[in-house]
């Protein structure tokens, strides 16, 4: 054996042994929110091999994913998720439930990707009332996992905000809304459905609870937090977490007995690969790993076949720059979701050049990678641009693009990221925008005000309004925006027409452009008009103040 791959093992073996796993143990390998960043960070193949290295010493490992894997990047985008499904089935994936972002393909491509998968999908708080057929039927509320002497159950759990933050429109049948996730004026309904699995888990012979959740930590996901539900049900052992990205080996959370129930996360895009352990003992602990890991040959082969026939696809190049065209600083801490940057602008610009709009909005959640100088590949771009909108007009008037700042601001802080190095403040509905410039004062609570599904419903009667100052560009001039005033406005589809990010109060405008040039394309034709010359782009052009 070669003096590395000692190494690798040896190191292994010694994280094994610090987290104290014995044959007679449970081992549960957990990813969330991978985003198909399947070689940013760690990779599939890593994955892979420390499930083949802990099945040498005990024969009770499973592994799960808890939400957002089949988006994010290139290879779910070209293939609409069906590339992400198929390396999923190589790793030796064994449970998995969804993220909000499962849904972005549509409710019948994710009934497709459910059957090709070899692992079934666990979700207990999906309610259907529609009509046509419940295409989510296929999911399971909770699964029991017989390991001999001890049975597992795992509970899933999906974000009740994953209306608002995928399409609203995938939700609905006729126009009305049809499934939802437990939402509602507060917790009670989410915490009532994980109770229900969990006790009947255990009603099935279950010694073991895990909650497998797509809820994240964050602030603003309150009432729907994993703390929340952990702190509002009991008879669960542990819950391994998912969509807030947050970087977590180990937090205890007391549930509403007084227990201490551990909950984990490993970030995203396989920035770590998380670690339970359930002893012979019955002491739970989780933990989770980076660094150098050893890859699976077994894996690398699969891989090979499965990606070979995108390659061609993913490596054509479309377009160049002269600059970086960025939505992180130069710390990598995300700023597109609550500050302008510069490729927010150029995004934005590409929308309102396309249809000579008056207007232009880009959400900071769309916009998912920097774009560094030089060639830039399909890969580059839909990295970039993954979820396959489409160019969209509207004539709207003044007050409807207020209320859409106004909505959209809601969360931004003074600061953009934390003492600890984190995002700050973020919101995916953030508006980078084209021919308009504004104002946020944070120092003013926002007054919007959502309803059940997350979508905007209105403002704090008589409240004050954090955004100011907001003018439009005519004729080379800037102008205070008319509430009363039509103006055409451009983005895409899953904004102005579907709702995304609960900005409805596009919706039943006048359309102008329906369904057009695929986003991404739109900003690929932008580039190619400038002829990649981008300086002017170096920097953002201070369209968005924040105080």
């Amino acid at each position: 054996m070669k003096k590395s791959l000692i190494c690798i093992v040896m190191a292994v073996l010694m994280l094994a042994s610090f987290c104290g796993v014995y044959a007679e143990d449970i081992v549960v390998l957990f990813t969330n929110d991978v985003h198909c960043g399947y070689e940013d960070n760690l990779t599939y193949s890593s994955v892979a091999a420390l499930k083949e290295f802990y099945e040498t010493i005990t024969p009770n490992v499973l592994l799960v994913d808890n939400g957002d894997s089949i988006q994010g990047d290139v290879i779910g985008a070209v293939s609409e998720g069906e590339l992400v499904i198929d390396l999923m089935n190589a790793v030796g994936y064994d449970y998995a439930i969804f993220g909000n972002h499962e849904f972005d393909y549509g409710m019948d491509r994710l009934a497709e990707l459910a059957e090709e998968a070899d692992f079934p999908y666990v979700t207990c708080n999906i309610n259907y009332t529609g009509t046509e057929g419940n295409k989510l039927a296929f999911a399971k509320p909770y699964v029991v996992h017989d390991f001999g002497k001890v049975k597992v159950g795992f509970v899933g759990a999906t974000t009740p905000l994953s209306i608002a933050t995928s399409t609203p429109t995938f939700f609905q049948e006729n126009g009305k809304f049809v499934y939802d996730f437990g939402q509602g004026e507060n917790g009670d309904i989410l915490y009532g459905m994980v109770q229900d699995s969990v006790d009947k888990a255990r009603a099935e012979g279950a010694d073991y609870v895990i909650l497998l959740a797509h809820l994240g930590i964050e602030d603003d996901a309150t009432p729907y937090r994993s703390i929340d539900v952990i702190e509002n049900t009991h008879g669960i052992d542990a819950c391994l977490d998912g969509h807030s990205h947050s970087v977590i080996p180990s937090m205890m959370v007391p549930n509403d007995e007084g227990y201490l129930v551990p909950l984990s996360s490993t970030g995203t895009k396989l920035q770590y690969i998380g670690v339970l352990n359930i002893a012979d003992t019955g002491v739970i602990t989780t933990t989770i790993v980076n660094g150098t890991l050893p890859r699976s040959a077994g894996f690398d082969l699969a891989e090979a076949v499965i990606t070979a026939d995108y390659e061609d696809i993913i490596n054509e190049v479309m377009a160049s720059s002269n600059v970086d065209l960025w939505i992180t600083d130069q710390d990598g801490i995300r700023m597109v979701r609550s500050r302008e940057t510069n490729l927010g602008d150029l995004v934005a610009d590409a929308y309102r050049y396309a249809t000579k709009a008056d207007i232009a909005f880009a959400n900071g959640g769309g916009i998912r990678a920097n774009l560094a100088a030089g060639d830039l590949t399909f890969a580059d771009i839909k990295a970039c641009h993954p979820f396959g909108n489409q160019l969209f007009a509207v004539r709207a008037n003044g007050q409807q693009i207020l209320d859409a700042l106004e909505w959209t601001s809601r969360n931004t802080q003074a600061e953009y990221k934390t003492v600890d190095g984190n995002a700050n403040g973020e919101l995916g509905g953030f508006l980078q925008v084209s021919g308009l410039r504004y104002t946020i004062d944070t120092s003013i609570e926002s007054p919007a005000v959502a309803d059940a599904n997350g979508m905007f419903f209105g403002f704090i009667e008589d409240a004050p309004r954090r955004v100011t100052n907001v003018e439009v560009e005519k004729n080379g001039e800037w102008v205070a925006l008319d509430p009363t005033a039509i103006y055409l406005v451009a983005s895409h589809d899953y904004m102005l027409r579907d709702g995304g990010d609960g900005t409805t109060m596009f919706q039943g405008d006048e359309v102008v452009l329906d369904p057009g040039v695929p986003d991404y394309q739109v900003v690929v034709n932008y580039i190619v008009s400038l002829d990649g010359d981008l300086s002017a782009y170096a920097e953002p052009q201070g369209r968005i103040t924040v105080k």
